[in-house]
C-alpha cells in the first residue's frame, strides 16, 4: 500500500518483458516499489499515468531504451539516461550484489548526486530514426558481403577462375549468368541451383541498399550540415549521413577534442610507472565511444589523404608513405573530425586556403596550404612592390 509521501525521483531497471521501478521521496527514502509489465502496452500506460507528472525517471542506456523513454515522456514524466558501465562500477564499489530491486534502487539514487557524472545524452526520436536507417543499411551491406563471399566459395569449390577485376561488375555478372544456364555442364545441378539462389538474393539485397541510399540523400538534402560535411575531401553522401546520425547534436560537445574522443580518435596513454619525459608509452585509441563514427572518419581519411593539406599531413606522419600508414590515416581522420566540428558549429563550407584575418593585408596573409604560415616568396614580392612605390 502506497503512502502519501510525495515521490520526487524514480529509478527504472528495464528488461525485455518487464521493468522494476523504485520511487524515492525528497528525504531520499524509498516510498514504493513497482513492477511494470511491458507485454501489455495499455496496462503499462495505465501504470505510468499513476506516477506524479514531471517526475524525473532514471533508466540505463541499454537496448530498448528508446521506446521506454517515449512512453515515459508521453505520460508526462522526465526520462534521463545513465551510463551502464559507470552505474555497474558504482554498484561494485559499494559492494552490492546485482539484482533487479537493487539496480532500481541505485538508479533512483543517482539524481541525489552532486554532479551528473552518470548521465549520458538522450537522443531525440528524429536522431534515433536516422540511426535506425543507418543500422539497416549496415546490416544489408553485411548480408551483401556475405552473399558475395559465398558465390566466390561456389566457384572456388568447382575450380572456376574469373580473370577479371570485379566478379560482380557488368562483365562478371554476365559470366555468372552463363554458369546458371540450364543444361550447362560447367557446374553440377546442385551447384547451379545454389549459385542461382545466391544471385537472386544478391540482386534483392542490392535493390534494398539502393533504396536506403536514396533515403539517405533525401534526408541529407533537408539539412545544411550534410552539404557542409561533403565539402570536406573524402566525405561522400554515405559518410556524411553516418556522421550526422552518429553525432546527433553538435551542441552537446564542448570542443573538437570532445568530438574526437567520442569518435575514438583521441590517443590515450597507458604509461603507469613510466617517467614523464618523452612521448607517452602504450598509446592507443579509446574504446568507449561510437565505433561506427570512427570507421566513417577513417574511411574519409583514405580519400582525403590523396591530395592537398591532408596529403601533407599523411606524408609527414608516414615519412612519405613508407611507415606507420595506419597511424597516418588516424591522424588525418582526427584532423577531418576537428575541421568538421568547426564547419558544423559555424555553418560554413570547407576551403583549402585559410581565410584572411580581419585587419590584415590579404597579399601578405596568403599562406602555404595546410600550414597557416606566410609564404616567404609572397611576402618578399609584396615588400618589393611596397619599396618600389
Amino acid at each position: 500500500m502506497r503512502t502519501k509521501v510525495k515521490v520526487t525521483r524514480i529509478g527504472l531497471d528495464g528488461h525485455k518483458t518487464f521493468g522494476s521501478a523504485t520511487g524515492r521521496g525528497a528525504d531520499g527514502g524509498i516510498v514504493w516499489r513497482e513492477r511494470l509489465d511491458y507485454r501489455d502496452r495499455g496496462k503499462l500506460r495505465e501504470q505510468l499515468a499513476r506516477w506524479p507528472k514531471g517526475t524525473p525517471v532514471v533508466l540505463e542506456a541499454t537496448f530498448g531504451y528508446g521506446w521506454q523513454c517515449d512512453e515515459l515522456a508521453g505520460a508526462g514524466l522526465e526520462p534521463h539516461l545513465a551510463n551502464c558501465r559507470k552505474v555497474a562500477g558504482w554498484r561494485k564499489a559499494r559492494g552490492l550484489p546485482k539484482s533487479n530491486r537493487i539496480d532500481a534502487d541505485l538508479l533512483s539514487e543517482l539524481l541525489g548526486e552532486k554532479s551528473r557524472w552518470w548521465e549520458v545524452w538522450l537522443a531525440p526520436p528524429e536522431v534515433r530514426d536516422q540511426r535506425e536507417w543507418l543500422r539497416y543499411r549496415m546490416a544489408l551491406v553485411m548480408i551483401q558481403t556475405g552473399l558475395k563471399n559465398r558465390i566466390h566459395a561456389v566457384l572456388h569449390r568447382h575450380g572456376i577462375v574469373w580473370e577479371g577485376s570485379d566478379l560482380f561488375g557488368v562483365k562478371g555478372r554476365r559470366f555468372l549468368s552463363l554458369l546458371v544456364v540450364p543444361n550447362d555442364a560447367t557446374l553440377s545441378e546442385s551447384a547451379q541451383a545454389t549459385l542461382k539462389g545466391y544471385l537472386q538474393l544478391l540482386d534483392h539485397v542490392r535493390r534494398q541498399v539502393a533504396k536506403v541510399t536514396w533515403q539517405f540523400r533525401k534526408q541529407l538534402r533537408k539539412l545544411s550540415t550534410g552539404d557542409r560535411l561533403r565539402t570536406l575531401p573524402g566525405i561522400s553522401w554515405i559518410l556524411a549521413y553516418t556522421i550526422v546520425a552518429e553525432v546527433g547534436r553538435i551542441d552537446r560537445f564542448k570542443s573538437a577534442r570532445h568530438l574526437a574522443s567520442y569518435s575514438l580518435l583521441a590517443p590515450r596513454a597507458d604509461d603507469s610507472g613510466e617517467p614523464d619525459e618523452g612521448d607517452p608509452k602504450g598509446r592507443h585509441l579509446g574504446r568507449a565511444g561510437r565505433r561506427t563514427l570512427k570507421w566513417a572518419w577513417i574511411e574519409a581519411a583514405h580519400g582525403a589523404a590523396r591530395r592537398g593539406r591532408f596529403r601533407e599531413i599523411y606524408d609527414r606522419v608516414t615519412d612519405g608513405n613508407k611507415r606507420n600508414r595506419n597511424r597516418g590515416y588516424i591522424v588525418v581522420a582526427h584532423e577531418l573530425c576537428r575541421i568538421a566540428y568547426v564547419l558544423w558549429k559555424k555553418d560554413v563550407d570547407y576551403r583549402e586556403d585559410r581565410p584572411v584575418r580581419p585587419g590584415r593585408r590579404s597579399e601578405v596573409q596568403d599562406s602555404r596550404p595546410g600550414t597557416g604560415q606566410p609564404d616567404p616568396a609572397m611576402v618578399a614580392a609584396v615588400h618589393g612592390r611596397l619599396q618600389a612605390s
